[in-house]
């Protein structure tokens, strides 16, 4: 891995537009700090973007660096990744349950 200090975000902005962003993680809307994962042509970059220090532009080696520096500050800023086999239908009620609750509704009218 090499890294960069970058001073302006303009130039952050710059090389992000000209990528394929690949993940984002942190906010600076809540946090201190964004940094934007992304590849151009072979190289993969992460862009830090910083309010309390300098930003800078890490190039990694190879794509499997780059995922594990992408998984571990995912870890480190508690963003859970996403599991494509969730069953989102579990999480509502089942059909009985949302025809007692109607009912109960129903009751409350009166």
């Amino acid at each position: 891995m090499e890294e960069i200090e970058i001073t302006s975000w303009i130039t952050l902005e710059a090389i992000q537009k000209a990528a394929k962003v690949v993940d984002t993680v942190g906010d600076l809307q809540t946090g201190h700090m964004k940094s934007v994962f992304c590849v151009i042509e072979d190289d993969f970059f992460e862009l830090g973007y910083l309010d309390t220090a300098t930003n800078y532009l890490r190039r990694y080696e190879n794509k499997e660096e780059f995922d594990l520096a992408l998984e571990k500050l995912k870890e480190e800023e508690g963003e859970v990744t996403f599991n494509d086999d969730h069953n989102f239908d579990d999480d509502f009620r089942d059909e009985e349950d949302m025809d007692d609750f109607a009912s109960d509704d129903e009751s409350e009218d009166i």
